[in-house]
């Protein structure tokens, strides 16, 4: 099973971003992608139906042979990834959490911001670390499912897109947050501009990175990493409509 891929779903395209940081960390390991861009964006459903689209996800990549599935969508997480956990109980999975925790520990202002879809802001996960990570500090909260069209359209840069992240950016700024976190694995692909409203006075936080060292560490826990002789492939399938 070592040279099996790692699986990876979303609603779209952002969480090719958690893939690429995986790739990078792990650059011997294969992949395969799941983007549901039929069904984008995840932010607005009902729970159960997000559920149902992750239990289908899993299903389609755990036939594909699958060593370990990232949800690589923090709606999708907040939604499902205990009712997953509990219907595969010994397979490995790897969820998106804000990096709310990071952001509050090295807040000087001790106000931050957490760009995120409404599923994500309904999620167990969210309201947890908050609780336990965050009880001294001003989290603001901006839904900013606007964001994940644009990526989907491939509008990353030009003056309409930027004057709809400064338009979500603006505020937390002017309310002294001093870290801003990306609550949406397709947000890091807008990260220049909202770097660029943000005008240098806060942090720009994703947990992509977070999440690469985790499947490393359940895969290493496993004896599942793929060997350095290992030549890795990256499949990826998208939905329509």
């Amino acid at each position: 099973m070592n040279t099996a891929p790692i699986g990876f779903f979303d609603s779209g395209l952002g969480g090719l971003c958690v893939r690429d940081a995986v790739t990078r960390l792990l650059p011997h390991e294969s992949t395969i992608y799941i983007a549901d861009s039929a069904n984008c964006p995840y932010g607005n459903k009902p729970e159960a139906e997000i559920s149902q689209l992750a239990r289908q996800h899993v299903e389609t990549l755990l036939a594909r042979g699958v060593k370990l599935i990232v949800v690589a969508c923090n709606t999708a997480t907040a939604a499902a990834i205990d009712d997953l956990r509990a219907t595969w109980p010994d397979f490995p999975f790897v969820g998106m959490e804000p990096a709310v925790k990071p952001a509050a520990l090295h807040s000087k202002t001790g106000v931050v911001g957490v760009l995120a879809t409404q599923g994500t802001f309904h999620g167990r996960l969210y309201r947890e670390t908050c609780a336990r990570f965050a009880r001294n500090t001003t989290v603001l909260m901006c839904v900013a499912d606007d964001f994940v069209q644009l990526v989907e359209k491939g509008e990353t840069s030009g003056p309409q897109a930027e004057e709809i992240v400064r338009h979500r950016v603006a505020p937390l700024i002017a309310a002294g947050a001093d870290h801003l976190v990306l609550g949406c694995t397709h947000f890091p692909h807008l990260r220049p501009l909202i770097e660029q409203a943000a005008e240098g006075r806060a942090v720009v936080l994703d947990s992509s990175d977070a999440v690469a060292r985790q499947v490393k560490r359940l895969l290493a826990a496993r004896d599942l990493l793929a060997p350095k002789t290992a030549v890795a492939t990256h499949d990826f399938c998208r939905t329509h409509a």
